[in-house]
């Protein structure tokens, strides 16, 4: 018999205790589709019965992100994360088990009775979500204000209607105001439970010696919103007339914002970005308003700053196709040949609108019906090469340096294209308007990549002796890395748990006459039987939840463990369940049948913990070959019957392996 000697660091998993009581839970997890959700978020394509699209957790071009219904899990084979649809929404958002469920209960609908969170409860809150709460608290402030405050009344909605702007669309948007007064929002919060020191990390509140200030005040409020819909910042722009005042002020940079990764207006976008495979990019928070109210709504605006590799990756994630708005004078030119550098590069096709002279979406939305502006749009709108050539060929007709300049510059553009088939188009194309051969733009171009390649590389190299300078550790989310640092042991224990969570509640067979026993059941027996625990504590976790389940009468199945709280549990779920093999590693070909893994349980669960007994033994007999080379007389003697008794077991293990078919 093997006795229980496994050792191991304790290992620390958070389990999260929602205040939802568990049938809610159940019903908001059987509800929320997977791929509905995550929808929201990137676009997926249909693969079979699953969907793959870009990871949003990593940045790639090639889509390695799959999701199963059937599962009701998600996993990126190219960065490792995985999971069910609450991980997915905790990972995507940063937030909590019981937040996850909540925004998962709004998006389908479901009731969840809550009460006021007590002061206590606030100070155990993480920083984030104690930020995403201010922030979500001032929204609801703000948009108090606008509509039911004297001056909220007469100063910011009656401005907001002047601009034309109707109630559905500032309620949509969640438009508010900030009352002139220095310290009203900071008050307000501060009596209802928040910390200043939250109130200055969000920015809402300004600290000067002992006082505390609002950072906005006596302005129209613009909530900017993630992805999920939660505020994450504010712009505010001031109705003075005051040319010392700065006509709009953003929230600074946070634990919650980074204006670089995010735009304005995306949350209310998506849907339409994926219906019509394109998005307008304008520059400020009234054209993305006007462009929706003019019924134009798969636009956002980079929140006046330049655009950046991060914000053109979100765009990506639900469509390849961008339309920037540019306005006319030069610092608007020269940010939009920037911007259609990145996007070019990021592999993604980039037009170019120009409005009219004086006019930016805003102004020009309002003119005319919706029919008139897409027309103008579908119109009007230019591919870079045609772009920059006309920008360029009326100051370049009668000087030769210069249209040398406009030639490198626009060949500078067609060389950030990674992919060749589309470089080929382009250049041919720009062959024929810039009067070139294209013999000499094909050369131009390779020189040009070639500098790329090499100044990626160099920047590569620098990247990775950094690393193992500093960071000598293996990224926990390389799949492959993991598989072969993995120890022999521990791959045992894997093939144990992944047949357990792919085919645990299937009848492996009858046993005496009347009683079957299942994957899960005979496993568990088996390990039990030889008071065995598996050294990998997630693995050890999910056979204790199941020795629970079976004492309650209740049959485990992969959803008790792809939806576990226990956010370790569920991702290796997860990626167990994902790594699943569709054909036996023992199968064998009947007819035109090849034989599935499920069809070969009774051979290959069996050998599987074998096999696993029979390492742990050797193990064990080599221990015990060390032990007895440094042994006194007295414990030689001992050392000797156990090295016996463990040679004879490892010699009937053999013999039953013998006799299987072993992986």
């Amino acid at each position: 018999m093997l006795h229980k000697n496994i050792i191991y660091k304790s290992y620390n998993i958070q389990i999260y205790k929602p205040m939802i009581d568990p049938s809610t839970i159940e019903r908001i997890i059987d509800t929320a589709e997977i791929a509905d959700v995550i929808q929201d978020f990137i676009t997926l394509k249909k693969r079979g019965v699953n969907h793959i699209g870009l990871c949003p957790f990593h940045n790639e071009k090639t889509p390695s992100f799959t999701v199963s219904p059937a599962k009701g899990i998600y996993k990126c084979f190219g960065c490792g994360k995985g999971g069910n649809v609450v991980n997915f929404v905790m990972e995507h958002e940063n937030i909590s088990w019981p937040e996850a469920l909540k925004f998962l209960a709004r998006k389908y609908g479901i009731e969840i009775a809550e009460r006021e969170v007590t002061d206590e409860e606030k100070e155990k809150q993480g920083e984030r979500e104690s930020m995403l709460l201010l922030t979500g608290f001032a929204r609801k402030f703000y948009t108090d204000t606008l509509v039911n405050n004297e001056e909220g009344l007469a100063v910011g909605l009656t401005y907001l209607k002047e601009r034309g702007y109707r109630k559905n669309l500032i309620d949509k948007f969640e438009l508010g105001y900030s009352p002139s007064t220095w310290d009203s929002l900071t008050q307000h919060a501060v009596k209802n439970g928040y910390k200043p020191d939250v109130l200055e990390k969000t920015g809402l509140t300004i600290r000067k010696g002992e006082k505390l200030f609002d950072r906005f005040n006596g302005r129209i409020i613009f909530p900017i919103h993630s992805l999920s819909g939660k505020v994450l910042a504010f712009g505010a722009r001031t109705l003075k007339q005051d040319k010392n005042t700065a006509k709009y002020l953003n929230s600074p940079e946070s634990e919650i914002y980074h204006k670089s990764r995010v735009l304005y207006g995306l949350y209310f976008a998506k849907r339409a970005i994926v219906q019509s495979d394109k998005c307008y990019l304008v520059e400020g928070y009234t054209d993305v308003l006007s462009l929706h109210q003019a019924g134009i709504e798969n636009v956002v605006a980079s929140s006046g700053t330049a655009l950046t590799n991060d914000q053109i990756r979100l765009i990506k994630r639900f469509t390849n196709n961008i339309t920037v708005f540019y306005d006319s004078d030069q610092a608007g030119i020269n940010a939009s040949m920037r911007g259609i550098d990145l996007i070019l590069a990021e592999g993604m096709n980039v037009k170019i609108l120009t409005l009219p002279e004086g006019e930016d979406p805003d102004s020009f939305s309002k003119k005319g019906n919706l029919e008139s502006f897409r027309d103008y749009i579908s119109n009007n709108e230019l591919d870079f090469v045609l772009f920059k050539t006309r920008l360029l060929s009326e100051e370049s007709k009668s000087d030769p340096v210069i249209k040398s300049r406009m030639i490198s510059d626009v060949v500078g553009s067609i060389a950030k294209i990674p992919d060749r088939i589309t470089r080929m188009v382009y250049i041919k194309e720009c062959s024929v308007i810039l009067q070139i051969e294209e013999k000499i733009l094909y050369t131009e171009t390779d020189e040009i990549r070639k500098k790329i390649a090499e100044k990626n590389l160099k920047s590569e190299y620098t990247q990775r002796v950094s690393l193992s300078e500093n960071s000598p550790k293996l990224s926990v989310a390389n799949s492959a890395a993991k598989t072969n640092s993995r120890s022999e042991r521990e791959n045992h224990e894997r093939e144990i748990i992944r047949l357990l969570l792919n085919h645990g509640e299937k009848y492996l067979y009858n046993q005496d006459d009347d009683k079957s026993i299942t994957v899960t059941g005979f496993i568990i027996n088996e390990l039990e039987r030889d008071e065995l625990d598996l050294s990998n504590p997630v693995y050890n976790s999910i056979i204790n939840e199941c020795k629970k389940l079976i004492a309650s009468n209740i049959i485990p199945t992969e959803k008790n463990f792809s939806n576990h709280a226990d956010i370790e549990i569920s991702h290796t779920a997860a990626d167990l369940l994902s790594s699943s093999y569709d054909i036996s590693k023992i199968w064998k070909r009947k007819e035109n049948y090849i034989e599935t893994e499920e069809d070969k349980l009774i051979q290959l669960v069996p050998s599987t913990i074998l096999a696993y007994k029979s390492f742990l033994v050797r193990e064990e007999l080599k221990d015990t070959e060390k032990k007895l080379k440094v042994a006194g007389n007295d414990e030689s003697l001992l050392l000797q019957q156990r090295y016996m008794m463990l040679k004879n077991t490892n010699i009937q293990l053999a013999k039953q392996l013998g006799n299987r078919t072993v992986f």
